[in-house]
């Protein structure tokens, strides 16, 4: 089963390999509702205890899938967060009220089929958001009337994460953090540890670059993210393979082949290597069917990656990468 770890000073434990519901609910081309259910189901039987969906995901279907998921199985359920704000439009500061997200969290209770929200996330809100405290006071009273449990955000910029955990309210943050993004690892994780924030590590597989299973010639389907987001048309261009250019990382999924245990997949090193980082309390790899829920999971049974393997890491980071993503975010 997947090791826990602390979240926050919320008083939870939780699997330190987590579910992504992005992909079950939408913008990866077509799933299923049995295939999506199926994949949800093993990752929980593989031990995950920790679920992320979003009220845009599918424009619900993601939570309708993890409510009907939970309510057929026994047992503990696991943790849901999810998150609410995308739904604005426009998608600008002005329209993040109190009210209006409360109206966001009323639909999301019942698409999950619950009375109060573990974790209600802010969904990537702009930069000016994070500077309203009126705002985050506001959400309180979410809290109060017992429709939400804990308050987090869900970020872009290590500048905003920074900037989200002045708030005494905030509980989490959740921030892409991978192989190809390493920025958040210099300033953000050890205030994060400092003041016991948790950390939610999303896109840990750069859209799916960091499976090693890609090449020039693969493609995907018109709905899917990594075609009509390549360039950020939809939203920010660092959700879609990491911000990184597709040629560029698959010359950096080259010369990370080698590093990979005997006996592991590529996905699972990349996790491994994010878990390697004391500050992360749950990462968050998405799935699309029931084998690479199960083998996302089994990365928490890796060995520790030692130095010289880190530091070929970094040497690819440096070498390939840096120049393309790590001042952006």
């Amino acid at each position: 089963m997947v090791s826990e770890r602390d979240f926050g000073t919320t008083g939870w434990r939780v699997s330190s390999i987590g579910f992504g519901a992005w992909a079950i609910g939408g913008s990866w081309g077509d799933v299923s509702e049995a295939d999506a259910r199926d994949t949800l189901a093993a990752a929980l039987d593989a031990g995950v205890t920790f679920i992320d969906t979003a009220d845009v995901y599918g424009d619900g279907r993601s939570e309708r899938i993890v409510r009907d998921v939970l309510a057929s199985r026994q047992g503990q359920r696991p943790i849901v967060a999810t998150k609410a704000g995308r739904r604005l439009d426009p998608h600008v500061e002005e329209g993040y009220t109190p009210e209006a997200i409360e109206a966001f969290v009323d639909r999301s209770l019942a698409n999950l089929g619950i009375e109060c929200i573990d974790l209600l996330q802010l969904h990537c809100p702009p930069t000016e958001v994070y500077y309203r405290p009126e705002l985050f006071d506001g959400l309180d009273r979410l809290v109060e009337k017992g429709k939400v449990k804990h308050i987090g955000v869900s970020v872009e910029k290590v500048e905003e994460a920074l900037k989200a955990i002045e708030y005494p309210n905030v509980k989490s943050v959740q921030i892409i953090y991978n192989i190809f993004r390493q920025r958040p690892q210099e300033l953000f994780f050890r205030e994060a540890k400092a003041k016991q924030i948790a950390v939610i590590v999303r896109v840990p597989l750069a859209s799916g670059l960091l499976t090693g299973k890609m090449t020039n010639e693969t493609t995907f389907a018109a709905d899917d993210h990594r075609t009509f987001n390549r360039h950020g048309e939809a939203f920010d261009v660092g959700e879609t393979f990491a911000g990184v250019p597709f040629e560029v990382a698959l010359e950096a999924v080259d010369r990370l082949r080698p590093l990979v245990p005997e006996g592991a997949t590529m996905a699972q090193f990349a996790l491994r290597w994010i878990l390697m980082n004391d500050a992360v309390s749950v990462v968050i790899p998405g799935a699309r069917t029931p084998s690479q829920a199960a083998s996302n999971a089994g990365a928490d049974a890796l060995s520790r990656l030692d130095s010289d393997i880190l530091a070929e890491v970094d040497k690819v980071y440096d070498d390939l990468v840096r120049k393309h993503v790590h001042q952006r975010w």
